[in-house]
């Protein structure tokens, strides 16, 4: 599984660009018999163009049936794929190191893809500054999955709420 976080190493050079302003996060998708055609891609777009999102890396990883694993970038992605992720891929920078890439590679099985995407989050910026502005300070984040969500609510309809 790849580190739940970045290295030390990325945190400084992040913090020595100056760019990122806001939390990042990385998600790992799986594309089960390298069956990937880029459909994501509009969405990812249209989480910038809201400001909601900026993409800072991409990367893809693929096995073939023998198990030979290729990593492409999304700047240097080709076909379909490559046209629905042209506009992303201008603004990405190589941020995932070996080692995390390594790291993933060791989980996927041969005849499948990973994509690993790492992203700042932008509406958290202006949060920020809002909170700022009313003297207030962020005490605590953590994130529910949308399974344990969905049980929940469950439960509270059951008691005659939501």
């Amino acid at each position: 599984m790849i580190h739940s976080e970045l290295s030390d190493e990325r945190r400084i050079v992040m913090a020595k660009q100056g760019k990122i302003m806001g939390p990042v996060d990385y998600l790992t998708l799986r594309f089960p018999g390298n069956k990937f055609s880029g459909k994501i891609a509009p969405e990812l777009v249209d989480l910038e163009k809201k400001g909601i999102i900026r993409v800072i890396d991409l990367v893809f990883l693929m096995k073939d049936a023998k198990g030979k694993l290729v990593t492409i970038e999304a700047k240097n992605l080709e076909g379909e794929a490559g046209a629905a992720f042209r506009e992303l891929a201008k603004h990405t920078d190589e941020w995932f190191s070996e080692g995390d890439i390594e790291a993933l590679a060791t989980s996927i099985p041969k005849n499948s893809s990973r994509a690993l995407l790492l992203f700042e989050n932008l509406w958290a910026v202006r949060f920020r500054d809002a909170l700022v502005d009313a003297d207030a300070e962020l005490v605590g984040f953590d994130r529910i999955p949308p399974e344990t969500m969905a049980k929940a609510e469950k439960k509270v309809k059951a008691k005659g709420g939501a």
